[in-house]
């Protein structure tokens, strides 16, 4: 049984010329970095209105500001010219409601102690809250005047601001 990313692989090859940028800056043309959450719900090109080149799209589950996307966003700022950041999560994430001890204590049971968690959390907007704050403090960001949030509804697709 072929594997998914020999399909992904065979796929990508009989559309090279789509897929080629000549000239496309790895500069985003909007200036614009946004963090999101990696559930498949998520296209976040149509929802936002980018196109390719317009923006750096960095995920992860739950779109947490984590150690990792701090570093990510810092990259996208100070190397390639980013000035705003826009942070999605959504409703129904599989992080909302998951149990922190429950996972590690999986994790253990294989043998793994890993120096990262999860990211639980139970209040969407409470968390999103926290990594908007966490944005505009880090040092690491030189533009840290223009951070937003959103949180998005996959059920009904509509996209509000966390105000």
């Amino acid at each position: 049984m072929p594997e998914n990313a020999d399909d992904m692989l065979r796929f990508a090859a009989g559309r090279a010329d789509d897929l080629a940028a000549p000239g496309l800056s790895p500069r985003p043309r909007r200036k614009v970095a946004v963090l999101s959450c990696m559930d498949t719900r998520i296209d976040l090109f149509p929802m936002l209105g980018l196109n390719r080149g317009d923006a750096h799209i960095i995920r992860n589950a739950g779109g947490l500001v984590t150690d990792d996307a701090l570093r990510s966003l810092s990259i996208s700022q100070r190397l390639l010219g980013t000035e705003e950041v826009v942070v999605v999560m959504h409703l129904g994430c599989g992080l909302h409601g998951a149990s922190e001890d429950a996972f590690t204590q999986a994790l253990a049971g294989d043998g793994v102690l890993p120096n990262w968690r999860l990211g639980a959390f139970e209040d969407i907007e409470a968390t999103l809250r926290h990594g908007l704050a966490r944005l505009r403090a880090s040092p690491e960001l030189p533009h840290r005047d223009r951070v937003r949030g959103f949180i998005f509804d996959p059920e009904s697709g509509t996209l509000r601001e966390l105000v």
